[in-house]
Formats: structure tokens, C-alpha cells, sequence
């Protein structure tokens, strides 16, 4: 077997990389809490929660398509998330 096949049945590229992992050091997948400003991934409604994802009280709710900006929060300590489907 080649050292190439090997590695990427591990997670790993042909230099023992880790391919998970970014060149910041950093996990790589989806984000699922967004800031104000950002874009939107996807399309779908996405709902206020704390910057720890706690609900909060009286959480704004929006829709948006995918490339739309993030509108602003009701305040600094919270970002916004996908809706959970019932």
C-alpha cells in the first residue's frame, strides 16, 4: 500500500497533515453561531441566543437567503443561530 493511501484513510494528507485542521491551527466545519454583519450560509430562519447559545428572553427572529447580511443584534452579547426545526 502506498504511504499516500495509507495517511488518507487516517485523516491525514501525504505529508502527515491533519486534514481537519487549517492552517490557523483551527477545526474546520460549520459554524453555527454568526455575528452581525456576516453573511448568511444558507437559506432558512435564524433566531437571537446568547454568545454561549443560551436562549434569552424575547430572542429577535429572521429569515434570510444565503449571502444576506446578519442584521444587527439586540445586544453585543449575542449572536445568531440557526431556528431548530419542531
Amino acid at each position: 500500500m502506498l504511504e499516500f493511501e495509507r495517511n488518507s484513510y487516517n485523516g491525514h494528507d501525504q505529508n502527515g497533515n491533519n486534514k481537519d485542521v487549517n492552517e490557523g491551527g483551527k477545526k474546520v466545519g460549520q459554524n453555527h453561531q454568526f455575528k452581525s454583519g456576516k453573511k448568511a450560509p444558507n437559506n432558512g430562519i435564524y433566531i437571537e441566543v446568547g454568545d454561549t447559545g443560551d436562549n434569552v428572553l424575547h430572542p429577535k427572529m429572521i429569515k434570510l437567503k444565503a449571502g444576506d447580511p446578519f442584521p444587527e443584534t439586540s445586544n453585543d452579547e449575542r449572536v445568531w443561530t440557526y431556528k431548530r426545526k419542531p
